[in-house]
């Protein structure tokens, strides 16, 4: 399943490279690296990092894999972030600047991290309320005119700050959470990009792991809030966890049904949602490379589709997707 990307038309399914670097667990650097040659190889395309991910270090690491993979540049397309600037001494301490002169200095400290001439889709991770869209713009404009980046995307945007952008400067894609469990974007957001010929770019389309049916109240009570950011999220707390889980035994009752992997179904769903979908499942190792690709090639039918979407509305997700106080601010 090719989509429009940008100027490109590839995957829609692309690779989430954050959890390579922090967020979900132990990490290592020489997985890593095998891990996205072998996502290469396996089809994958659209490799999405961002320069708050380890403090540069998921940058860094995408960038050795660019030049030490062998591959042709010009195959590969590199998508990153800035915008988000994260505290030297608490790593959940973060705020957000979208200026002109830090949109610039930002991508330009990314292209040395990624080591490449320019990047195939450069988003602002998030817009800051006090700086107005035409000096963010403008800044983007000007990186597109000196060839540092070939595309702009915007990062969990509203609507209206989406059609603002796009009248200075054509975005190319809007990348926000969406999965059966975080559906906000399917009011307002998907159909003004449908309108506007902007892709959706879907992060966490597997619940930060949570579809794909491997995470449990045990799991979660195993692991450190240091190396594990979704023990700070209310979604996986004690008392919400238990409940969600309900939802995903209903999923894995219906992925039976019809002889298909959860986690694939999932994914599936997400890009039913409207040509213009592509989705970035996250993987630090191989295991589930292969079938996260293959979910955009699955033949479901639509009566599966709705019941999930019965099964997953909205007033049945307990706990909110962040914390509040980082609701409108976090990666």
């Amino acid at each position: 399943m090719f989509r429009k990307l940008g100027k490109n038309n590839i995957s829609a399914v692309g690779l989430g490279c954050m959890g390579m670097s922090e967020f979900y667990g132990a990490t290592d650097d020489k997985v890593s690296l095998q891990t996205l040659k072998q996502a290469y190889d396996i089809g994958y395309r659209n490799f999405d990092t961002a320069d708050m991910y380890g403090q540069g270090h998921n940058e860094e690491l995408v960038g050795k894999f660019i030049n030490e993979s062998g591959i042709e540049r010009s195959n590969l397309f590199i998508s990153t972030k800035g915008g988000i600037v994260r505290s030297k001494t608490d790593k959940y301490s973060i705020s957000v600047d979208s200026s002109a002169d830090y949109i610039k200095s930002a991508c330009e400290a990314s292209l040395k991290r990624l080591n490449t001439d320019y990047i195939d889709l450069y988003y602002v991770h998030r817009l800051n309320p006090e700086t107005d869209i035409s000096e963010t713009m403008g800044a983007l404009q000007e990186l597109v005119r000196e060839g540092k980046i070939k595309n702009i995307g915007l990062c969990e945007v509203s609507s209206e700050q989406i059609k603002a952008a796009h009248n200075i400067h054509p975005i190319a894609a809007v990348q926000s959470e969406l999965s059966l469990w975080s559906r906000e974007v399917e009011e307002n957001v998907l159909p003004t990009c449908s309108a506007l010929d902007i892709a959706l770019v879907a992060f966490s389309p597997l619940g930060r792991g949570f579809l794909g049916g491997n995470i449990d109240k045990n799991f979660m009570n195993s692991v450190s809030e240091d190396l594990d950011f979704r023990k700070r999220l209310p979604r996986f707390n004690d008392e919400n966890i238990e409940k969600n889980m309900l939802l995903v035994k209903k999923l894995e009752g219906l992925a039976q049904e019809i002889s298909t992997p959860v986690s694939q179904l999932a994914l599936h769903w997400v890009l039913s949602r409207a040509s213009n979908v592509h989705i970035i499942p996250g993987s630090k190792t191989s295991k589930y490379l292969q079938s996260n690709f293959d979910a955009q090639n699955l033949d479901i039918p639509s009566s599966v589709l709705s019941t999930l979407d019965e099964i997953f509305s909205p007033d049945e997700v307990f706990g909110s997707r962040y914390p509040e106080k980082i609701l409108s601010k976090s990666a």
